[in-house]
């Protein structure tokens, strides 16, 4: 028996001391729901002794129902056949558990049957959830769909949708990528046309959609005839009705138990959501982040699981008359799979807080507006969040999801050749993870995303407060080593910058991001290490590696081979 919420020390380290008083404060109306809703906190300790016991039901199902079943729905898969998509029995099990629980409306206001939990809580779920079967992730985790409804849709539009979600009735798909539209969503071709009363209808063809068979879809469509940019583009809702075709499922290489879909629309009635044009530029982009966030958190949960193969199988596996664990090079690994672990759920915890104070700016931003009073000081604040959240949430993404694959690498490397067997999870791990990379956005996009906060300076004055703090024997010395890695960063920085180069900055960007990445989350651990001492032994590691990183990657910058592009014609010329 294995409660993936009560008995994980870093995921209840990090739930003990996030701070969420404004945020709860915020979404609960100062407490006056508890005199509408009987399940509504009435204060902030009540809200938190809730959040304690919906999580411990989260970690209660993934670790004893979900993780179970993980391997029987890998082998099965979810299959097509007559134009149909049936998901493996098993992962129509946990569904039907998680639906029991009442866990499909995370994010819904309780007046559509929803929790009305922030975004923060819901990567401790996503996290649990990914880590007892990742497949299943693809499902609870689009939850996000809703959310997009609840925050852009009209109020019929949420009537009609919203109490369908939070109950289970229906599951969801995000309809966007198409055979000629992969990352660059702005080439979407699918044709949103109204009839001679104003109704909207869908034509078109999309691919690798994931869940492309569910109830309810949120399809990207151009509404606007003659364009080609994302100005054309416009979000639509539709049911998954006989309109609706789905032409094949992919065969993949992880994550089989989640469909993946090729669709078309065949004259699909559908309803706008929002405004016209603001599809892409503004709809798809909030849902786009909140997705990546939970990729990220997707990722860490995988790596989680091979993490506790790899150190289970190396305490009982032994050679030359001892543990493997032993052996320093595989408890180095270990080691290193752990700071990897924990310094994760420091930067998406801190990434979740930053996108909930985001949305609660934007609320206050709206109450102020619709009692006629000043927005000037929440608009600022609005501001702060929302450049802290863009450079977060890519950054999350990136640094995530490669760090889960190199974790799921090395749990192999531990086991060695029983590792590569399908008898042992860690091969399932590692085929699972190999998306989180890829999928609703690669590393390299991220690290375009992430790099415009960058090079702003986005966390400078962050950084120059933590400077001026006075820090006491380890901590101070982790602290000079964190102020020398911004120097280098500095000096990268500015040889980039400086070359005036836009395709020299392109080429480097990945390091840039890594090295204000290494200071963001350098200073959250020295933070963390003050409240416990077992923090001290991971902020050291992560802080010591993280500066021999930086070294390099500033020799790379700044004396690296910088005429890739003038030579890579003859580089490239031969097989």
């Amino acid at each position: 028996m294995s409660n993936f919420f009560t008995e994980n020390q870093d995921i209840q380290f990090q739930f003990k001391r996030i701070d969420l008083e404004e945020i709860i404060r915020v979404r609960e109306h100062d407490y006056t729901e508890a005199a509408e809703f009987p399940f509504a906190p009435l204060d902030y300790e009540d809200a938190k002794d809730n959040f304690s016991r919906i999580l411990e039901v989260v970690g209660d199902i993934a670790g004893n129902f979900v993780a179970e079943r993980a391997r029987e729905v890998d082998e099965l898969g979810s299959t097509f056949a007559d134009g149909e998509v049936t998901y493996a029995k098993g992962l129509e099990e946990d569904m039907q558990r998680l639906n029991q629980a009442g866990l499909m409306g995370f994010l819904l206001e309780r007046k559509y049957g929803g929790l009305n939990l922030p975004i923060s809580l819901y990567i401790f779920a996503v996290e649990m959830v990914s880590r007892g079967d990742a497949s299943l992730m693809n499902l609870f985790g689009l939850q996000d769909i809703s959310e997009t409804i609840e925050k852009f849709a009209s109020a019929e539009i949420k009537d009609e949708y919203l109490p369908k979600f939070s109950s289970g009735a229906v599951s969801g798909a995000m309809v966007l990528t198409e055979p000629d539209a992969g990352s660059d969503l702005q080439a979407v071709k699918t044709r949103a046309y109204q009839d001679d009363e104003g109704n909207w209808y869908l034509n078109g063809v999309k691919r690798f959609i994931t869940n492309g068979n569910a109830d309810v879809c949120l399809v990207l469509a151009r509404s606007e005839e003659g364009t080609r940019d994302g100005r054309g583009l416009s979000l639509f809702v539709c049911y998954g009705d006989d309109t609706v075709q789905i032409r094949r499922i992919e065969h993949k290489l992880g994550i089989k138990g989640s469909p993946t879909c090729e669709m078309q629309f065949h004259d699909t009635p559908a309803q706008l959501i929002g405004v016209r044009k603001r599809g892409l530029i503004s709809y798809v982009m909030a849902l786009m982040n909140g997705a990546r966030l939970g990729v990220a958190a997707q990722a860490l949960g995988i790596a989680q699981a091979a993490y506790v193969e790899a150190r289970r199988y190396a305490q009982e596996r032994e050679q030359f008359g001892k543990p493997i664990l032993n052996f320093p090079a595989v408890a180095e690994m270990l080691i290193k799979m752990k700071v990897d672990l924990e310094t994760s759920r420091t930067l998406i915890y801190s990434t979740g807080r930053a996108v909930d104070m985001l949305r609660i700016s934007e609320l206050e931003m709206e109450r102020l507006k619709a009692a006629g009073e000043s927005i000037t000081d929440i608009r600022a604040e609005f501001k702060h969040w929302k450049a802290l959240a863009d450079f977060l949430t890519p950054l999350s993404k990136y640094s995530i999801s490669e760090k889960a694959n190199r974790i799921c690498y090395d749990a192999i490397q531990i086991h060695g050749g029983t590792g590569y067997m399908q008898e042992f999870n860690v091969e399932r791990h590692y085929r699972d993870v190999r998306i989180t990379n890829i999928y609703e956005g690669t590393s390299q996009l991220q690290v375009i995303a992430a790099i415009g906060g960058v090079i702003k300076g986005v966390a400078d004055e962050q950084f120059d407060a933590n400077e001026l703090k006075e820090y006491r024997h380890e901590a101070r010395q982790l602290a000079n080593k964190l102020k020398q890695i911004r120097r280098l960063f500095t000096k990268s920085k500015t040889f980039v910058l400086e070359k005036e180069d836009k395709a020299y900055q392109e080429l480097h960007s990945a390091e840039l991001v890594d090295m204000y990445g290494f200071l963001y989350i350098g200073y959250l651990l020295l933070e963390e290490a003050t409240e416990d001492s077992r923090k001290m032994l991971i902020a050291k590691k992560y802080i010591m590696d993280s500066l021999a990183t930086a070294l390099h990657h500033t020799e790379s910058i700044t004396r690296g081979f910088d005429t890739l592009f003038a030579d890579v014609e003859q580089i490239l010329t031969r097989e």
